[in-house]
């Protein structure tokens, strides 16, 4: 009996040794809902990681931070081994203060200084990043760079308007949807700055374009698609029409795309129609619910991770309309309640799982669509 006891012990330990060898195979991806901002973490199954943007400042810097250690807490991190930097506006890097007072953060990664000045970032980059980056590194990144992530490759397509010139594995193709492309007045902001990055583990790629607008998705597009397609697309700049190109959603062909929106931010029809019509597309993927396109350019709500910041009574139909242009549009309330992530775990041989914190609802997208070299 005492020596049954003992193999029942030793068979349930090497099972929980197995179990645990395997949920360390996944490459697992936090896409943190920062009310309209950027967070997305990153895990190897090593147990490296890497954060891009750090979400709002202000008066919600504390509720941002707090959300994103959350997340980290969750992949069971105690540090965060690089921190990208996308580009200088506050709902990118506004809570990265309050977040290293809390979690030690090894490098940060940006496309230099600020080319639009505005107060907030001037007092950051003067005063305070180089007190975070005097204790760790500050690497400033072209097109082309690595990040030295160990067990994947991951590939600074933009940075400083400017993008890659050579092709990355699977691409190399003309790309049709260039032929229709024109380009916009040129945007002299922070989000042309954007840094972009692909990754890819192992036989499974991601695109995070960071908030590059139109004209530089046409230079990382056009004429020849040099990254090829891929599984998942962190949409750019949370979905808004001034990016979201047909070149660049149209051109990866993503399998899945996901969208950190908030309800008053980002997924306008206009972007939505280029997204929902992308081909390969099986799901999109939003943060919000998003008022500005309604019911008739949203995803159904099992694809939907967080609803309203105050709740109404019915949905609606048509899209909220914007104040005239020169007219401030009210505040949007201030949700300081629980919010939702979704979690994206990837496979080395392609396949992935989608899961959606605020309903438990997952999907797993079986490998075989991404053609590679």
């Amino acid at each position: 009996m005492r020596a049954r006891f003992f193999v029942v012990i030793a068979g349930l330990l090497v099972s929980a040794t197995l179990l645990s060898a395997q949920a360390r195979k996944t490459l697992d991806i936090w896409v943190v809902d920062v009310e309209g901002g950027n967070a997305t973490l990153f895990v190897t199954p090593q147990g490296e990681s890497v954060l891009i943007d750090a979400g709002n400042g202000g008066a919600a810097a504390a509720r941002d931070a707090g959300r994103i250690m959350e997340a980290i807490k969750d992949a069971g991190l105690t540090q965060i081994d690089h921190h990208i930097t996308t580009h200088w506006h506050g709902d990118h890097f506004g809570a990265l203060e309050e977040l290293a007072k809390q979690i030690p953060i090894r490098a940060y990664y940006d496309h230099g200084d600020t080319v639009q000045p505005q107060p907030a970032s001037t007092e950051f980059l003067a005063k305070v990043y180089p007190a975070l980056t005097a204790k760790a590194k500050r690497v400033i990144v072209k097109p082309g760079d690595k990040l030295p992530v160990k067990g994947m490759e991951w590939t600074i397509i933009s940075s400083g308007t400017q993008t890659i010139q050579s092709n990355l594995r699977g691409g190399g193709q003309r790309n049709p949807y260039c032929a229709a492309f024109k380009k916009q007045d040129v945007d002299t902001t922070e989000n042309a700055q954007s840094v972009g990055s692909h990754i890819t583990f192992g036989r499974w790629r991601a695109v995070h374009p960071g908030d590059i607008t139109w004209n530089i998705e046409g230079d990382l597009m056009c004429p020849m698609n040099r990254i090829g397609s891929v599984d998942v697309l962190f949409v750019g700049h949370h979905g808004q029409m001034v990016s979201n190109s047909d070149v660049i959603v149209h051109g990866l062909s993503p399998r899945v795309s996901i969208i950190n929106n908030g309800t008053r931010k980002g997924g306008q029809p206009e972007a939505m129609r280029i997204l929902l019509n992308s081909p390969g597309l099986e799901d999109v993927w939003q943060s919000h619910f998003s008022l500005l396109s309604g019911t008739e350019y949203t995803v159904p709500g099992m694809f939907v991770g967080n609803h309203f910041d105050e709740e109404p009574s019915a949905l609606p139909k048509d899209a909220w309309v914007a104040p005239p242009q020169g007219t401030q549009a009210p505040p949007a309330p201030v949700h300081n309640g629980k919010s939702y992530w979704f979690k994206v775990s990837a496979q080395q041989d392609g396949t992935f799982t989608v899961t959606n914190t605020r309903n438990n609802f997952s999907k797993t997208y079986r490998s075989g669509a991404v053609a590679t070299n």
